[in-house]
């Protein structure tokens, strides 16, 4: 083989099964801050027990009433959201200058995945625009129409976020929080499959009250967390790709 252009290692998947968040936390953490240049990325995904955690500029009054569940702080952008077993959570770790894009494709990508991740299972996922994560129509979670235009700005949900309820007739189905240090993620993307949604009534989730919460079986798709988890992974492994 001649040339000289480098040899990008694919992204490793590592699945986790159910493991603490701390402990995952503490680990990702100290393979971003130990890995050099020719480390290979990878994609560890797993689920948690029940915790709550708090992004870095989260707002202690998004926590309404946590109970028993324990409340990490963490070093992520965004808010508060929940994690529990039902959970698919997935956690890049990329180089992103070895992958030649940079953080707000990187945000789209991830998001992409979990569009087509929802795709395979025959549902329609949305974004709103300032609101990072995937969110689905209540009314009819499999329809390919547009969001509808907000009353109060006559522009779609996909627009600047409307006053009043931006998330009206939405469920959030895909929570996102990430953290880029030294052109490196940590941290990632949740999706909801099949848990007890009670908690996110005990928060704001991602910073908004009242923001309700679904998963894959709340809107009629019967699946397994491990096949979520496959088609997920296999999603992230090739939009993430250099």
């Amino acid at each position: 083989m001649t040339g000289t252009a480098a040899i990008v290692p694919a992204i490793e998947l590592r699945p986790l099964g159910r493991v603490d968040y701390a402990d995952t936390f503490a680990a990702m953490k100290q393979f971003t801050q130990e890995r050099t240049a020719d480390t290979p990325d990878a994609l560890w995904v797993c689920e948690h027990a029940p915790v709550f955690t708090q992004g870095i500029a989260g707002k202690q009054d998004h926590i309404l009433n946590p109970g028993a569940i324990p409340v990490v702080q963490t070093d992520r952008g965004g808010q508060v959201t929940f994690h529990g077993p039902g959970q698919v959570v997935a956690y890049p770790l990329i180089d992103l200058r070895r992958a030649g894009y940079f953080v707000k494709e990187y945000v789209y990508r991830i998001e992409e995945s979990v569009l087509r991740t929802l795709a395979h299972f025959g549902v329609t996922g949305h974004r709103v625009a300032s609101a990072p994560g995937i969110y689905v129509r209540l009314d009819d979670p499999f329809s390919h129409a547009m969001l509808k235009a907000s009353p109060s700005t006559g522009s779609a949900l996909t627009g600047p976020l409307p006053a009043g309820d931006p998330f009206r007739g939405l469920g959030k189905i895909a929570a996102l929080g990430i953290k880029v240090s030294r052109h490196a993620t940590y941290h990632g993307v949740a999706l909801n499959v099949e848990m007890d949604l009670e908690p996110f009534s005990r928060i704001n989730p991602c910073g908004y009250a009242g923001l309700q919460t679904v998963d894959l079986s709340t809107i009629g798709i019967q699946t397994t967390w491990e096949e979520a988890a496959t088609v997920l992974s296999q999603k992230l492994g090739a939009f993430l790709a250099p």
